[in-house]
C-alpha cells in the first residue's frame, strides 16, 4: 500500500512552512482564552495549521464535512485547543457544539473547564467577546430552541450519545437536532470511536442508518449537514493498523506526539527505582522522597504538595495495603528508617538522609511530620465504581487539597489530570508478556506513567520557563528532583526492561540517557581573568508603563480608513455579460475623530467593553479621564479618519454614520493598544559579576532517541562526527575541557581555532567560554531572556588603559535563523546601547554582540563583524 501523505504534510507542501508560521492568530482565539494559561509554541503552531486549513484553498481540500485530527500528547493541553477552536468557529458562524468522549469522568472535568468561571482550570477569558458583542457559554440538553447568540454545548459520553439517539427520550438529543443546523462535533480520546474502522468495515452512506455502532452514530451525525465539522483529539492513534492509517492520515492536521512533548521539556523526566524490598518498605522509600521534595519546594518558597500513587493488582489487595500503610505510619520508628538508609545504595535515597542530617532534622522529628502529612484523612482510596465517582473531584484537584497519597487499582486512567504526582509505587511483581511482546498490563502501566509525568509548573526566578524543565543542564541542582517522576518497583530486571521498552514505545522515555560532565580547565582557573575578572550582564526590569504619556505614534500618525454603508442596489438581467457596472460613485474625505464631537465618540466608547476606564488604565496609566482620552492630542484628539462613501454622505455625515465610523476606528485601535503587553524590559546597564562565580563545572543530561548522536542530539554518521571533532584539551584558549554542542557550535569552535593566531597578535589573552546555562541576558525591548552559547573574552596588550572586550556569540542552525531573528537584532544592538560602570582607572570594558554564526547562509555577515575585532 502506498504511503499516504498526512494533511499536515500536504499543507506544508501546498502553502509553505514559512507562510503557515507567519500566520497571525486572531483575537477571537487569543483574546478569549484565559490569560493564566500562556499559549505554548506547539499550541500556537496547531492553531496556525488549523487557520490555514480553514482559510486557504489547496488541492485535496474537501468542500464540505471537514473532519480533522489533532494527534497531541497527553498533557499537551488539548482542551485549551478545543476552547480556542470553539471561539474561532463561533466567529465563523457556528453556534452549536457537541462534545463527546468515552469516559464520564472526562465529561465532568471538561464541563468544569468550559463552564465554571471560578475554577482554577477554567479555559476561557473572564469575558468572551467578539468586537463589541459579549457572548455566553451555555450547557444545553439539545439544540432545539437554543439562543442563537450563545455558544451552546452538549456534553455527552459516546455511549450516552449513542443510546439517546437510537433510543430517543424526552428532552434528549435526536437525529432531528442535526438536520437543519450546522454543528461542530468535538471528540476527545477519539481512538475509542474506531471499532468499525479497526475491523476494516467501510461505512457506506446508505448503510449509515442501519449501523448501530458508536462509530456509525458519530458518522451519521457528522453527515447530517454538509456544514458540520468533526474535530478529533487523541494522544494515541495506532498508525500501524492499516485501516486506521488509511482513515486518519489524510485528516491528520497536527502531529505532536509524546516523544516531542518530552524532548521539548514539557514533562517530568521518568526514573525507575527498583528495590529488593517488601511493598511497605518500597512505599516508605516513596514517602521519604515525597517529603524531601516538599522540603525542597518549601525551601524555595514554593507551596507545592507532592503526591504518591500506590497501585495494587486487585481491589482487595489495595484495601489491605491501605490498612497496612496506615498502621505503618502510626507506628513508624527511627530504626525502620535507619534500616532503609543502611540497605540503600541509591544516590537519591542517600541524598534524602544527607539533607536531613545537614539540616539537623532528626528521624524522630521527621516521623512526627510524616504522621501528620500522611495521616488517615490525607489518604484517599479510589477503587470501587461508587468510590471513583464520589471521589473523582478530589483526585482531579490534588494540587489544591490535602491528600498526599492515592490508593488505586486502575480507576485513574484516561482523563486523570494531576500535575503534582511525583511517585508511583507498584505494589505487585507480575509480568504478562508473551512471545517477547510487551504485556497489556505493562503497556497500561507505561501509559499511567505518561499521564503522571505531566510537568508540575513552578519558577524559582521570573525568567525561568513556568511549564517546562529547567535543570537538564544542571543535574546537581537540588531542584532537579522536583522535575522527576519516580516509579518504584520490585527488583525484577526482566520486567524493568519490558517497562523501559514500553515507555520508549509511547515516547515517554528516551532510548538512552547520557550524563556528561564538563570541567573548567585548571590552566584557565589559574588565570587572573578567572580569579579576579568580571563578566558584565544586564538585568530584567519590571516595565511599569509609567512613562507612557499617550497612544503610540503608529496609532496617531496612521490614517484609519472606514467605509460607510451606501445602500446602493441595482437590478441586472440574468446572464448579462456586459459587466459595466462599477457601483455607485464614491468619494473620500478626511476627518479627525474629534470632528465627530465628544458625545458621538463617547457613545462609541460605551459600546465597546475594552474602553471601560479601568481597562484603559492598565495600558495607559497616566490617563486621567475618558474626557482626556477623547479630546487630548496625546490620545484620540489627533487620530485621523478617512471616510469613504457616497458624495452626499461623506460631505454631510449623519450622527449614526459618525457613530458607525467611530466604532470601526475604535475597534481597530483597541487591538493595537491591547497587543502592547510588554511586562519587562532589559536594562542597558551591564553590571559586573565575578567570572569565577558565574562559570562552574557542570553535569549535563542528554536524552537520545533512535538514530541520535550521543553528542549532537541528532542523526550523524561517523564521517560527519569526525569532521566536527576538535581536541579541546590541547586548546588553552577554550575554557572548558570539552563541548557537547550542535554541529554549528562545533564549527564555530573550529572557526575560532583557525583565527586564533590573528587574535593573539592583537590581544594578550583571548578565551572562548561555553555558556551551559550559566547566565542569561535580556532583550532591551521586552526583557525576553536569552542564553548566548559563547562568550569571547579578549584582553588588549596595552599596559595602561587596557581594553577588555566581552563579546556574545551565538551559532545558529539554518532552520532557526528566522525564528530567532529577535536574538540577533538584540546582539548587534548591544554595541551601540550598552552602559558599563568602569571599575578600574586602567581598564576599560566593552560589551559587544556579533551577528549569528551560520556556516552556510550567514558566514559573510559574521566574518565582516569578526574582522572589526582584529583590525
Amino acid at each position: 500500500m502506498a504511503d499516504t501523505k498526512t494533511l499536515f504534510q500536504v499543507l506544508i507542501e501546498e502553502l509553505g512552512k514559512r507562510t503557515i508560521e507567519a500566520t497571525k492568530l486572531p483575537d477571537s482565539i487569543v483574546g478569549n482564552l484565559n490569560p493564566s494559561f500562556p499559549m505554548r509554541p506547539y499550541q500556537e503552531r496547531a492553531f496556525k495549521f488549523f487557520l490555514n486549513y480553514w482559510q486557504e484553498a489547496f488541492d485535496g481540500k474537501p468542500r464540505q464535512n471537514h473532519q480533522l485530527l489533532f494527534h497531541m500528547a497527553t498533557g499537551s493541553g488539548k482542551t485549551l485547543m478545543m476552547a480556542g477552536l470553539i471561539s474561532y468557529l463561533y466567529e465563523k458562524g457556528y453556534r452549536n457544539f457537541l462534545f463527546f468522549v468515552n469516559n464520564s469522568n472526562i465529561i465532568e472535568k471538561t464541563r468544569d473547564n468550559f463552564l465554571n468561571s471560578v475554577s482554577k482550570k477554567y479555559l476561557f477569558a473572564d469575558t468572551i467577546s467578539f468586537g463589541e458583542k459579549r457572548v455566553a457559554i451555555r450547557e444545553v440538553d439539545n439544540f432545539q430552541s437554543v439562543n442563537p447568540d450563545d455558544i451552546n454545548i452538549v456534553f455527552s459520553t459516546i455511549q450516552g450519545l449513542h443510546m439517546s439517539l437510537n433510543i430517543p427520550r424526552e428532552n434528549s438529543l435526536t437525529y432531528d437536532d442535526f438536520e437543519d443546523q450546522k454543528i461542530v462535533l468535538i471528540s476527545d480520546e477519539a481512538h475509542h470511536i474506531n471499532a468499525d474502522t479497526k475491523k476494516g468495515k467501510e461505512v457506506d452512506q446508505e448503510e449509515l442508518f442501519e449501523i448501530v455502532s458508536w462509530e456509525g452514530t458519530v458518522e451519521r451525525i457528522f453527515r447530517a449537514n454538509t456544514s458540520n465539522v468533526l474535530l478529533e483529539f487523541t494522544a494515541t492513534v495506532d498508525f500501524s493498523d492499516e485501516n486506521l492509517n488509511a482513515k486518519y492520515k489524510p485528516k491528520l492536521l497536527f502531529d505532536y506526539p509524546l516523544k516531542e512533548f518530552r524532548k521539548d521539556g514539557y514533562s517530568k523526566e521518568v526514573k525507575v527505582l527498583q528495590a529488593d524490598l517488601s511493598p511497605i518498605d518500597r512505599a516508605l522509600q516513596a514517602v521519604l522522597l515525597s517529603q524531601y521534595r516538599r522540603k525542597i519546594f518549601e525551601k524555595n518558597k514554593l507551596h507545592i504538595k507532592p503526591v504518591i500513587l500506590l497501585k495494587s493488582k486487585t481491589i482487595k489487595d489495595s484495601q489491605a495495603f491501605l490498612e497496612e500503610f496506615k498502621t505503618c505510619i502510626k507506628t513508624l520508628k527511627p530504626e525502620t528508617l535507619e534500616a532503609i538508609k543502611n540497605r540503600s545504595s541509591d544516590e537519591t535515597i542517600l541524598t534524602v538522609f544527607n539533607y536531613l542530617e545537614s539540616n539537623n532534622i532528626s528521624l524522630e522529628n521527621l516521623i512526627i511530620e510524616l504522621r501528620e502529612d500522611f495521616s488517615e484523612e490525607k489518604l484517599i482510596s479510589v477503587n470501587s465504581k461508587e468510590d471513583s465517582e464520589a471521589k473523582q473531584l478530589a483526585v482531579n484537584s490534588l494540587e489544591s487539597n490535602e491528600f498526599r497519597a492515592v490508593f488505586a487499582v486502575d480507576k485513574l486512567n484516561e482523563g486523570w489530570d494531576v500535575l503534582n504526582l511525583f511517585d508511583i509505587v507498584r505494589l505487585y511483581d507480575t509480568r504478562d508478556s508473551k512471545g517477547g511482546k510487551i504485556g497489556k498490563t505493562t503497556m497500561s502501566e507505561a501509559q499511567l506513567i505518561g499521564r503522571g509525568a505531566r510537568y508540575c509548573p513552578f519558577q524559582t526566578a521570573n525568567d525561568q520557563p513556568l511549564f517546562g524543565r529547567k535543570f537538564d543542564s544542571d543535574l546537581e541542582n537540588e531542584m532537579r528532583i522536583c522535575e522527576e517522576l519516580y516509579y518504584h518497583s520490585a527488583y525484577n530486571p526482566k520486567y524493568i526492561q519490558e517497562l523501559n521498552t514500553a515507555l520508549q514505545e509511547i515516547g515517554m522515555k528516551a532510548k538512552e540517557t547520557k550524563e556528561r560532565k564538563i570541567h573548567l580547565k585548571n590552566t584557565f582557573k589559574e588565570t587572573a581573568l578567572y580569579k579576579a575578572g568580571h563578566l558584565f550582564l544586564n538585568d530584567r526590569l519590571k516595565y511599569t508603563r509609567e512613562e507612557i504619556k499617550g497612544l503610540e505614534s503608529s496609532i496617531i500618525n496612521q490614517t484609519h480608513r472606514v467605509s460607510l454603508r451606501t445602500g446602493y442596489t441595482k437590478s441586472v438581467v440574468a446572464f448579462d455579460a456586459q459587466g459595466n457596472d462599477k457601483g455607485a460613485n464614491k468619494e473620500v474625505k478626511d476627518y479627525h475623530l474629534k470632528d465627530f464631537g465628544t458625545a458621538i465618540v463617547r457613545k462609541a466608547i460605551q459600546r465597546i467593553e475594552f474602553y471601560e476606564f479601568s481597562s484603559l488604565k492598565k495600558y495607559l496609566p497616566n490617563l486621567k479621564s475618558i474626557q482626556e482620552f477623547i479630546t487630548s492630542d496625546s490620545y484620540l484628539g489627533r487620530v485621523k479618519v478617512e471616510v469613504t462613501g457616497l458624495a452626499d454622505q461623506v460631505n454631510s455625515l449623519k450622527p449614526e454614520e459618525m457613530l458607525d465610523a467611530s466604532i470601526q476606528v475604535l475597534n481597530s485601535i483597541s487591538g493595537v493598544i491591547a497587543s502592547d503587553k510588554i511586562e519587562y524590559k532589559g536594562s542597558k546597564n551591564f553590571s559586573p559579576r565575578m567570572i569565577r562565580e558565574v562559570f562552574t563545572d557542570k553535569s549535563l543530561n542528554f536524552m537520545l532517541d533512535d538514530g541520535e548522536d550521543k553528542e549532537f542530539g541528532k542523526s550523524m554518521n561517523d564521517a560527519t562526527e569526525t569532521a566536527y571533532h576538535l581536541d579541546l584539551t590541547t586548546r588553552a584558549w577554550f575554557a572548558f575541557d570539552d563541548c557537547f554542542g550542535t554541529s554549528e557550535e562545533k564549527l564555530l569552535i573550529q572557526y575560532i581555532d583557525k583565527r586564533y593566531k590573528e587574535l593573539s597578535k592583537v590581544y594578550s589573552e583571548a578565551y572562548l567560554i561555553r555558556n551551559e546555562k550559566h547566565f542569561k541576558i535580556y532583550a532591551f525591548e521586552d526583557g525576553r531572556p536569552f542564553e548566548p552559547d559563547f562568550i569571547l573574552y579578549m584582553i588588549g596588550k596595552e599596559k595602561t588603559d587596557t581594553m577588555h572586550y566581552q563579546v556574545f556569540v551565538e551559532p545558529k542552525g539554518t532552520h532557526l535563523l528566522k525564528a530567532d531573528e529577535w536574538k540577533e537584532k538584540f546582539l548587534v544592538s548591544i554595541k551601540e546601547h550598552f552602559e558599563v560602570e568602569q571599575l578600574f582607572s586602567n581598564k576599560k570594558y566593552v560589551v559587544w554582540g556579533l551577528p549569528f554564526y551560520n556556516s552556510t547562509e550567514r558566514l559573510p555577515e559574521f566574518e565582516e563583524a569578526f574582522e572589526t575585532l582584529i583590525s
